[in-house]
């Protein structure tokens, strides 16, 4: 095709036009206040003149037209898997292209977007705009003819009509079904973290979307919702549906806490996922407070008081006892002390508020009553801690046995070990059992040596020998003898250090020792620090690689079951890699929540999004893309079913671009030059003989 318009070639710069068409001007205007013949004779020789000299020519473009695009963009997220979205977004999407392909000069562009169903990845939700500027992004804006978005209508980056990117017709196709319903359920309010053994609370939210108000009328009230810490025992309660809910929370352990909540199907239900949540929440503690008695001075208490204090997670409340009752003198109980020893206020106010208790060298000698001893061990059976360090012994008279020793008292019931009545008094380096190099509190010791048999570490000298019945040694001192033991009982632990020369490590007595990594260790196993669980199952997810991990005292080579967010167990074998240590590791490809059990234990890991957004909201719906459609004239259409598709047109550049039962595409506003063709309007020489003709007629006419 072609085009005509008439342009200007100026045989001067047009400001010398302009300044000799100021002069012809001011020639003419003078001639005309004279009243001299001729004028209009100058005056036609002038404008002859001047559009001689601007050049005036007619040129013809050979254009040729661009062809249009039209673009449809089809939503290929999750909730397009729902019922048979996908058939009827597969239908639409061949509708579309057939229908468009035969409109001349226009190129259809199809474009799949949204997260595919069961990706690992983050969670932006559906991006159906983004994908539509990236597709757009080579394309002027007048060659776009329309935009078909097929979809359920659940998109997450809606622009604001006035900033959208496009100039053209948006179309919705929604390949769901008008009255559509669901339940979903919605933790609002989760704290990150909360602080160990303290209330935190959680508010969360049942809603039944979709339906009309009278179907939503007659739906049950409230609904029941199941919560469960861990993987382990679920609890329920009873929550309005509609309203926001307070549920107080109470975490037991330090790390991370995995909280599932689930809400039984409601009266409408087009999927299950969103009837399940789940929220990591990550525990703190406070401050962890610590009971130190020390029997009595020696250098070795500095060492204990030394590593507490240390830490700054530690509230430390240390009592040396400096002058024991059996020296036999007259001083008073109560002044065995600096300060008066407050054994009401620690063993029967205050006692349940420690994390841990430690006899370091003590021994009972009339100072503690046994009704204060019955206390500990109830408080250990509830959960808490206790520790005892000693090395010494005291012996009664005529007795060859150790005596005044904490096993005399009501703590027996708790203690691992039984005395017998010997001191080892001899050189040795302690060592680590074949469970030691399993254990997590002594596994991997710097200088340990190996097998745990030939350590680097310094010498000690004193050891009680003792008897085993319950708990793991973890380490041996003399000919084998029982050193370190630890025990759990009822829900507390127990362990018993049978040296007091753990402070000749501290001073690097020949060569030292790593007694900083193990008390640390030891302290946090008897405060139920999770990494240092000796029998635990955990999961880790990195990228899209589930790890698997199980440490045991015992060979173990049970298989262990995963559990993904597609709810198909599949049954795994673990490999071997260190004493106590199996795992393997499993490509996964959703994301969501996977459950690793082998019978006893259970273990959680979160691939991307525990709570997708893509689920949040399932019902299909015009009310979010319903400004932008408006904006752009566009029109919605619902093709669910056995809906009937919307004929397609070609309109102009004006006017609506869709109507009862019919969609429009803009057609025909782009174009490039493809050539020019200049013709002169007035050749120069016939300009100038032009003006040289009326010039003479003027002298002519004046002359007469």
């Amino acid at each position: 095709m072609s085009s005509g318009s008439i342009a200007f070639m100026p045989l001067l710069p047009w400001l010398w036009l302009g300044l000799l068409g100021l002069g012809l001007v001011a020639v003419l205007g003078f001639g005309l206040w004279r009243r001299a013949r001729g004028v209009a004779l100058r005056l036609a020789a002038g404008a002859a003149l001047a559009i001689t000299l601007a050049g005036p020519v007619y040129v013809i473009e050979q254009r040729k037209a661009q062809p249009d695009v039209a673009l449809v963009v089809r939503d290929v997220s999750p909730s397009q898997e729902i019922g048979a979205r996908s058939l009827a977004a597969e239908r639409d999407v061949a509708y579309l292209r057939q229908k468009l392909s035969r409109m001349p000069g226009l190129e259809v562009r199809v474009v799949d977007t949204g997260a595919a169903p069961g990706s690992v990845t983050a969670d932006p939700g559906t991006r159906l705009f983004s994908a539509v500027s990236e597709a757009l992004a080579d394309v002027p804006k007048a060659r776009v003819a329309g935009i078909a978005l097929v979809t359920d209508g659940q998109v997450h980056d809606v622009p604001d009509p006035a900033a959208r990117s496009f100039d053209a017709p948006l179309h919705v196709l929604l390949t769901g079904q008008p009255g559509e319903g669901d339940r979903r359920l919605v933790l609002k309010q989760v704290p990150a973290f909360g602080i160990v053994g303290k209330s935190i609370a959680m508010i969360l939210r049942v809603e039944d979307l979709g339906g009309s108000a009278a179907e939503r009328s007659q739906y049950p009230a409230t609904a029941r919702v199941t919560l469960r810490r861990d993987g382990g025992a679920e609890s329920s309660l009873e929550v309005p549906v509609g309203q926001d809910v307070q549920v107080p929370l109470t975490l037991d352990h330090e790390g991370a806490t995995v909280l599932e909540a689930a809400v039984a199907p409601g009266p409408k239900e087009l999927i299950l996922d969103n009837n399940r949540a789940a929220v990591v929440i990550n525990g703190v503690r406070d401050r962890l407070r610590v009971l130190l008695i020390s029997g009595e001075p020696y250098p070795g208490e500095r060492t204990w008081r030394n590593l507490l204090k240390a830490d700054p997670s530690v509230d430390l409340v240390h009592f040396t006892i400096l002058r024991p009752p059996q020296l036999m003198d007259r001083t008073p109980v109560r002044e065995l002390s600096l300060i008066p020893f407050p054994m009401r206020e620690l063993f029967d106010e205050k006692l349940f508020q420690f994390d841990l208790v430690i006899f370091d060298r003590y021994h009972q000698n009339v100072l503690l009553p046994y009704d204060y001893l019955d206390n500990i061990v109830r408080y250990v059976r509830e959960g808490g801690a206790l520790l005892e360090a000693d090395g010494q012994g005291r012996e009664r008279e005529g007795d060859s046995g150790l005596g005044f020793g904490l096993f005399d008292t009501p703590l027996a019931q708790v203690l691992p070990t039984i005395p017998t009545g010997k001191l080892l008094d001899q050189s040795y380096k302690p060592k680590l059992t074949p469970l030691g190099l399993r254990h997590p509190v002594t596994d991997s010791l710097p200088g340990a040596g190996e097998g745990g048999q030939n350590p680097s570490w310094g010498r000690w000298f004193h050891e009680i020998d003792v008897t085993p019945r319950d708990g793991d040694v973890l380490m041996s001192g003399v000919d084998g003898a029982p050193l370190l033991v630890l025990n759990r009982v009822g829900k507390g632990r127990v362990a018993q250090l049978l040296s007091d020369d753990l402070w000749l490590w501290t001073r690097g007595f020949d060569g030292g020792g790593p007694q900083a990594e193990l008390l640390r260790r030891m302290f946090y196993w008897l405060m139920k620090e999770p990494d240092l669980e000796e029998n635990d199952l955990r999961a880790s997810i990195a990228g899209d690689r589930l790890t698997i991990l199980r440490k045991s005292l015992h060979d173990d080579n049970t298989a262990v079951t995963v559990t993904g967010p597609d709810g198909i167990p599949l049954d795994l074998n673990l490999t071997k890699s260190a004493p106590g240590r199996a795992g393997t590791t499993l490509e996964i490809h959703r994301s969501g929540l996977y459950r690793v059990t082998d019978g006893t234990r259970t273990a959680l890991a979160a691939a991307g999004a525990l709570n997708p957004v893509e689920f949040a909201e399932v019902v299909t719906t015009p009310d979010k893309l319903a400004p932008v459609v408006a904006a752009s004239s566009g029109g919605i259409v619902w093709t669910g079913g056995d809906a009937r598709l919307p004929d397609l047109r070609e309109i102009g550049a004006d006017g609506n671009a869709a109507g009862p039962g019919w969609l429009g595409f803009r057609r025909g506003r782009d174009y490039v030059v493809t050539g020019v063709t200049e013709t002169p309007l007035l050749p120069p020489w016939v300009g100038f003989l032009g003006v040289a003709g009326l010039l003479a007629l003027a002298w002519w006419r004046e002359g007469r």
